[in-house]
């Protein structure tokens, strides 16, 4: 097995990106990679997105998107793994150069949302739930995390309010991410006003949908100071998984598969939760970011939301989180988050980060999650010396 650098990191902005398609958004994030890198070959690509198919009648994105960005011929799949498919991809590319089957790997997450109306939105994105026993039933995602909420709640005896901090901090950081979708601060007051959805989740513990793009260069860490740019090592890469179904897991409010896969990648690094200086957490609801820190192991049982509240997941904060403003306010394009993740925690280590740099960052972790946690992924960075 090879060590794996990342060596060029594009994005685009997340938004309602009307006059571009799935192969313009990709092509745009890929060819900033390239020349981020320095590169104008790859061996493969890995495009991670979940709902082309739904949502604009484009499958067999591998080929569309090799073949757009005029690399005709090179092997070229997409990945798919609900929310989760952009870090998916991320990982086959990490297999591929670690394994010697290829020495430079471009992975590109895309997703095309905003054409699509909201209750097709809805629909395609509850294809992730169990279709027979959630989906059928009527459950869409904001009410499985509903359910996740109102439980931690009662079991925990937090407020509603409580949850705040997670959304003020995301918009917080987002004013000076120029990728954001939602530049815009928001105080615990509006946060605690804003329209009810699926009680107790209201608009603002909600991520919202977009249209976006990011991508990164792969090639084996003894390659990578060839390249222009400071290398990125991925010291952990792990999955792990859990029921489809929220009424199958052993405890609702236990992310087992988002343990697993964080435990797998702290043993492949060698490191554990306290030596991560930021972590790029998948806050797609509120209640996902306090379950999240506690599968990671940032903090104890049902105390996620208790270092929210502390004030330690600012960017001076123990455990920054949504350094660039997260799902919540960069924006959720759900087959590119997981790459969106990566790019973040590779600006934060490179010290490109601006406003929001996390003082002397050197080892930082993503973790991508897919439907309400049945598949998991983990990437934990670290800053080449």
């Amino acid at each position: 097995m090879r060590d794996v650098a990342i060596i060029g990191i594009g994005q685009t902005k997340v938004g309602e990106h009307w006059e571009k398609g799935l192969r313009h958004l990709a092509l745009e994030a890929l060819q900033a990679a390239m020349v981020d890198a320095g590169v104008d070959r790859v061996d493969t690509l890995y495009v991670g997105n979940m709902l082309s198919g739904e949502l604009t009648g484009q499958e067999h994105l591998g080929a569309l998107v090799a073949d757009f960005a005029g690399m005709r011929g090179v092997e070229a799949v997409k990945v798919e793994a609900a929310c989760g498919s952009g870090a998916a991809a991320l990982r086959l590319g990490y297999i591929a150069v670690a394994g010697g089957m290829a020495d430079v790997v471009l992975v590109v997450g895309v997703e095309k949302m905003t054409d699509a109306t909201g209750p097709q939105n809805t629909a395609a994105l509850a294809m992730a739930a169990d279709a027979d026993y959630e989906a059928a039933q009527g459950l869409s995602f904001v009410a499985i995390n509903g359910l996740l909420m109102r439980r931690y709640m009662y079991e925990y005896g937090y407020r509603k309010e409580d949850f705040a901090p997670f959304t003020v901090n995301a918009h917080a950081n987002a004013m000076n991410n120029p990728y954001a979708m939602f530049r815009v601060r928001v105080t615990p007051g509006s946060y605690t006003r804003a329209r009810m959805i699926a009680d107790p989740i209201n608009l603002m513990d909600s991520s919202p949908i977009g249209d976006g793009a990011a991508a990164v260069i792969l090639v084996p860490a003894d390659w990578a100071r060839r390249f222009p740019q400071p290398p990125v090592r991925i010291a952990g890469s792990a999955v792990g998984t859990d029921a489809v179904a929220l009424h199958d897991r052993r405890d609702p409010l236990v992310m087992e598969g988002a343990a697993l896969s964080a435990y797998r990648a702290y043993q492949q690094a060698g490191v554990g939760p306290e030596e991560i200086d930021l972590f790029e957490l998948h806050d797609a609801f509120s209640i996902m970011a306090a379950l999240s820190l506690e599968a990671a192991g940032f903090a104890r049982r049902g105390e996620g939301v208790r270092l929210a509240l502390e004030g330690k997941i600012g960017i001076q904060g123990r455990v920054p989180v949504a350094t660039m403003g997260g799902l919540k306010a960069r924006g959720h394009p759900v087959g590119a988050t997981g790459v969106y993740q990566v790019v973040e925690v590779v600006q934060q280590l490179r010290g490109e980060a601006g406003a929001n740099q996390v003082p002397d960052a050197r080892i930082g972790m993503a973790q991508n999650i897919g439907g309400s946690g049945a598949t998991v992924i983990t990437h934990i960075l670290e800053r080449m010396e």
